[in-house]
């Protein structure tokens, strides 16, 4: 029997749906699921960094390509229940091979869930990162993301507290601990 991730309530398939569609466009329609899900975890990061929250609201563990948004990752592999999996294909078609393509074409008001500034550090991560090639950006998340460590094949959580740590962030537990809360909240109107 396949795994099935069971998604919280908290989580947003829709939010992630449409951050991977922002990405799959830029790559002029689909785009390669290793590729994805470093473009994705360096976004969260950048908000992260200036924002102190992250654009997809995703856990993170590390992999051994690198950090990946958990949920996220769950979607692209079509291991996640309905309703997840029918919002995540309103912008997401099947994943085929090592590739997820759009599910229909997408303009910047289809992404509805992501604010100006979500789609400015979408923009930003974009073209800090467009030209280099997905092994290539897999090994850059090895070198210079210190949250991430070598999960000997299997994988392991990042936590918030870690990567706000690694970004130098003045109360790293207490800006983990907000997060945290505000999924609580979420996960309350959600029930």
């Amino acid at each position: 029997m396949p795994f099935i991730a069971r998604i919280p309530k908290w989580f947003s398939a829709r939010r992630a749906a449409q951050v991977t569609a922002f990405f799959a466009d830029k790559e002029g329609g689909s785009i390669n699921v290793l590729r994805a899900t470093k473009l994705i975890y360096l976004s969260d990061r950048a908000s992260m960094a200036e924002r102190e929250y992250p654009v997809t609201g995703d856990n993170f563990v590390a992999m051994p390509f690198g950090p990946v948004n958990t949920y996220t990752y769950s979607l692209m592999n079509g291991e996640a229940e309905p309703p997840q999996t029918h919002i995540w294909a309103e912008f997401i078609g099947p994943r085929a091979n090592y590739r997820v393509p759009l599910a229909r074409p997408i303009t910047i008001d289809d992404l509805d869930e992501l604010s100006r500034s979500d789609i400015r550090i979408l923009e930003a991560t974009w073209n800090a990162f467009k030209d280099i090639e997905k092994y290539e950006l897999a090994e850059w998340t090895h070198r210079f993301c210190p949250e991430w460590r070598d999960p000997a094949g299997s994988s392991v959580p990042i936590d918030f507290a870690t990567v706000f740590k690694r970004l130098d962030k003045a109360e790293p537990i207490e800006l983990a601990e907000q997060l945290q809360a505000e999924r609580v909240l979420v996960a309350s109107f959600a029930a």
